[in-house]
C-alpha cells in the first residue's frame, strides 16, 4: 500500500502547533499524514530524511515569527527540497506585509491569519483548494531501491545486473541526465567517486557496494545455518533449482548456493517459448521466481551471493569450500554451475565491457538501447530471444553470425519471428573485428569473411552470446573433465585412464555421478548435456534420485 503524502507544519508556539495539528488531523488524516515540529531547523533536517526515503510532501504550513528563522526563510529552504509542495504562511495581522512580499519572493501560495477559528470557514476551504491543485499535478515518487550512477560504468552495470538477476525492482537514475540523481547525492553527501550508489526506502544508502554487501542489505543470506546437509547444490540455474525443489520436497536437508543470481543464462532470457506447459511462453525471470519460491516452500536453504572455490572429500563426507574461507559439511554434492558465454576476441572489446558491451545482459540494458543501432553476436536461441526483446527498444538490431543463416543453431519458431520483425537484420558470414569509442562503445568494425571488406558502423550496444564455457576450474583434479572443461559423468568417467586409480566403489558410477562418489553433475555443465532448459530441469530432478541411492550406501 502506498504511503500517504504529508502535510508538514512548523510553529515554535507549542499551543498553536497543537491546535493546528488537531484541526489538520480532524479534516485530512484519511488522506494525508500530519507531521509537525516546533523547530524550523529540526524541520529542515526531517525534510532531508523524508526526501532520501522518497516521501511526498503536499503542503507546508509555517508560522512567520520563529526564533531560528522566519517562516518565509523556512519555506524558501523547504522549496529547494519539495518545489511542487504548496506553501502557506501563518501570520499575525502585523505580518501581512511580509506575507505579501513572500508571495513574490518564494511563490507563497497563501497566507492565513491567526486565529483561524472556525476552521470550517477560515482554514479548510483554502487548504482543500491547494491540496486539490497539488493532487492534479502530482506524480508519486518511486518507492523502493534507487541506483545512481553513470550509464556506461561497468560497476553500475554490475549493480543493476545483480538486482535484476535477484528479481529486486529498482529505479535507475543516470547522474548525467536525471536531476533527482544529483539531489539524492547531495542529500547523502555522496560524491562522484562513490558511484554507483544504492539508496534504500528506509533512507540508508551504500556507496559502490560489493555483491555481498548489496545482497546482505536486500535480505539475501550468505552464511549457512546448519552444520551438516544431505545435499548441497552448487549453482542456481534451471538444473540447480529443479534439484533443490525435488531435494526439499523429498525431505532432504538441502542447501542451494549461487555466486550471482538465480536463473543462470535462462534467467536472463526475455522469453522462453518452447518450455512445456507454457503455450504463450514465459520470461526467464518468471521461471526463476516460480522455481525459487517453490524450492523455499519445501524448506531448502538458499545462499547468495556466495562463491564456491573447491570441494574436498573426507570419510565419505564432503567439504564445500567458500571464497571467504568458510566450509560447509555435506553428505553429497550436485554441481549445476552451467556455462558462461565465451569472450569475444576482438580489438577493444575489453575496453568497453560493461560500458556498451555486455555478455548476455539483454533485459538489464534494454532502455539504454532506445532508438540506437544494436549489434548481437551469436546465432543461438539466447541471441534470438535477445534480438526479439531489444527490437522493442532499438532503432535497428543486427545479428552477426559466421554462418550463412541461422537454421543450424536456432529454433525455427525464433527464426520465423525474426524474419517477421522489420527492424531486425541478419549479418551473415561476418565477424566483429573491433570496438571503438571514447568513454564507452560508439562504433563497431564489421568484417565480411567472404570479401574481407571491413565497415565501421555506429553502435549503441553490442551483446555477445557466443560459445559455451563451463564454470568448472574450481573443481580440481579429482573430478574428471573433458578437453573443453565439461564434467564427465556415468560411463564417460570410466573411459578415463585414471578412473580406476581413484574410483574405489565396487559399483559403476551412477548416470549423473562424477569421478568422485557422491558428487553429481547436472545441466549444461555436464559433458553431453542437451543445452535446453527442459533437459536441465530433468537432469536436476533426476540427480536427486541418484543422491537417494548414494545416501543409502553410506
Amino acid at each position: 500500500m502506498a504511503k500517504q503524502p504529508i502535510i508538514f507544519t512548523v510553529d515554535d508556539d507549542e499551543q498553536v502547533l497543537a491546535a493546528i495539528r488537531r484541526d489538520l488531523r480532524q479534516q485530512y488524516r484519511a488522506d494525508y499524514r500530519i507531521m509537525s515540529t516546533a523547530s524550523a531547523n529540526e524541520g529542515l533536517e526531517a525534510l532531508k530524511e523524508l526526501k532520501q526515503k522518497g516521501e511526498d510532501v503536499a503542503l507546508f504550513l509555517s508560522d512567520q515569527r520563529m526564533p531560528e528563522m522566519t517562516g518565509v526563510e523556512f519555506l524558501e529552504q523547504a522549496k529547494k527540497l519539495y518545489p511542487a509542495a504548496k506553501r502557506v504562511l501563518l501570520t499575525a495581522y502585523s505580518d501581512i506585509e511580509a506575507a505579501i512580499k513572500a508571495i513574490n519572493e518564494v511563490q507563497l501560495d497563501y497566507y492565513l491569519n491567526k486565529p483561524w477559528d472556525p476552521p470550517e470557514e477560515k482554514l479548510y476551504p483554502t487548504l482543500n483548494d491547494l491540496l486539490d491543485e497539488w493532487q492534479i499535478n502530482h506524480i508519486p515518487a518511486f518507492r523502493g531501491i534507487r541506483v545512481v550512477g553513470y550509464q556506461y560504468s561497468p560497476k553500475s552495470h554490475a549493480v543493476k545486473d545483480f538486482l535484476s538477476g535477484n528479481l529486486i525492482p529498482y529505479q535507475w537514475l543516470d547522474v548525467m541526465n536525471e536531476p533527482e540523481a544529483k539531489e539524492l547525492m547531495d542529500l547523502a553527501e555522496v560524491t562522484d567517486q562513490h558511484l554507483p550508489a544504492v539508496f534504500f526506502e528506509d533512507g540508508s544508502h551504500l556507496k559502490n557496494p560489493s555483491a555481498v554487501e548489496l545482497g546482505s542489505k536486500i535480505g539475501l543470506r550468505s552464511k549457512a545455518a546448519e552444520k551438516m546437509y544431505d545435499v548441497t547444490i552448487i549453482g542456481a540455474g534451471p538444473a540447480g533449482m529443479a534439484a533443490a525443489v525435488y531435494g526439499g520436497s523429498e525431505g532432504l536437508k538441502t542447501l542451494l548456493i549461487e555466486k550471482h543470481a538465480p536463473g543462470g543464462q535462462a534467467g536472463t532470457s526475455s522469453r522462453i517459448e518452447n518450455y512445456l506447459g507454457f503455450p504463450k511462453g514465459l520470461s526467464g525471470a518468471d521461471l526463476t521466481q516460480r522455481a525459487i519460491t517453490q524450492a523455499k516452500r519445501f524448506g531448502i536453504e538458499f545462499l547468495s551471493p556466495q562463491s564456491v572455490v573447491g570441494v574436498e572429500t573426507q570419510d565419505n563426507y564432503k567439504k564445500v569450500i567458500l571464497e571467504n574461507g568458510e566450509q560447509i559439511h555435506t553428505k553429497s554434492v550436485i554441481i549445476t554451475t552451467g556455462v558462461q558465454y565465451r569472450k569475444l576476441e576482438a580489438a577493444g572489446i575489453d575496453n568497453y565491457t560493461g560500458a556498451g558491451i555486455y555478455y548476455g545482459a539483454a533485459t538489464t540494458e534494454a532502455h539504454a538501447c532506445r532508438d540506437k543501432d544494436v549489434y548481437i553476436v551469436g546465432g543461438g536461441n539466447s541471441a534470438g530471444q535477445a534480438a526479439m526483446y531489444l527490437s522493442n527498444f532499438a532503432k535497428n538490431v543486427y545479428i552477426v553470425i559466421r554462418k550463412p543463416d541461422l537454421t543450424s543453431s536456432m529454433s525455427s519458431y525464433l527464426i520465423d519471428q525474426i524474419k517477421g520483425t522489420e527492424n531486425i537484420s541478419l549479418v551473415p558470414r561476418s565477424v566483429i573485428e573491433a570496438a571503438h569509442g571514447e568513454t564507452h562503445l560508439e562504433c563497431v568494425s564489421l568484417k565480411n569473411l567472404e570479401t574481407n571488406e571491413v565497415e565501421k558502423k555506429p553502435a549503441g550496444a553490442l551483446l555477445i552470446f557466443i560459445g559455451a564455457r563451463p564454470y568448472t576450474s574450481w573443481t580440481g583434479d579429482q573430478i574428471f573433465k573433458n578437453e573443453r572443461g565439461f564434467i564427465l559423468t556415468g560411463r564417460d568417467v570410466q573411459k578415463d585412464d585414471e578412473f580406476k586409480k581413484i574410483w574405489k566403489k565396487t559399483r559403476e558410477p551412477f548416470l549423473l555421478e562424477t569421478s568422485t562418489p557422491g558428487i553429481f553433475a547436472a545441466g549444461d555443465v555436464r559433458a553431453g548435456a542437451m543445452n535446453r532448459v527442459a533437459s536441465a530441469v530433468g537432469e536436476g530432478a533426476m540427480s536427486i534420485k541418484f543422491v537417494h541411492e548414494y545416501l543409502g550406501e553410506v
